[in-house]
């Protein structure tokens, strides 16, 4: 009787897989850019993919976990776990540069300063993503989502999300 051969999920690509799921409520990021992706990795034949959300009740966090698991399915792999990871806790910090270059792109103010240790009502300078002035006001502190705060700018008078710091 011969063997069975057991094949290593390719884990590079389920990794890049992973890492092209795009957030469904700013969907110029991908969760890579956001740095909510954690390992992906190989536990015998399963591909496991490690998720944090950016704030506990996240209510994305299901629909990205749903999506990543979606994604490496379609791309041939069958046996797929994805785990939510609670520690550490995602932060502001984590978005990478491409992402914060993507939400300036797409009219979203990216988090100005470091997100561990930032009061929620803290004073930032955050200039205008259409005009780049720092002539702007805070309108409210909870905008169309709840890791984003409503700002507008005095110099070109364009409202505009800021992504909160967290």
């Amino acid at each position: 009787m011969a063997a069975l051969v057991t094949i290593a999920p390719d884990i590079t690509t389920a990794a890049r897989v992973a890492a092209s799921v795009v957030d469904p409520e700013i969907p110029v990021l991908t969760i890579a850019d956001l740095g909510i992706l954690g390992r992906v990795y190989a536990d015998g034949d399963t591909v496991v993919a490690e998720v944090s959300p950016t704030y506990l009740g996240c209510p994305a966090v299901l629909a990205i976990e749903l999506a990543v698991e979606a994604a490496l399915r379609d791309a041939g792999f069958t046996d797929v776990r994805v785990v939510r990871r609670m520690a550490p806790a995602w932060s502001t910090d984590d978005i990478t540069a491409e992402g914060r270059a993507k939400l300036k792109a797409y009219g979203i103010a990216p988090p100005v300063g470091r997100g561990k240790g930032t009061l929620l009502f803290g004073t930032e300078t955050v200039a205008c993503p259409k005009c780049n002035a720092t002539d702007t006001e805070r309108i409210s502190e909870f905008g169309s989502t709840a890791c984003k705060a409503q700002w507008r700018c005095r110099a070109c008078r364009e409202p505009f999300d800021y992504f909160k710091c967290v």
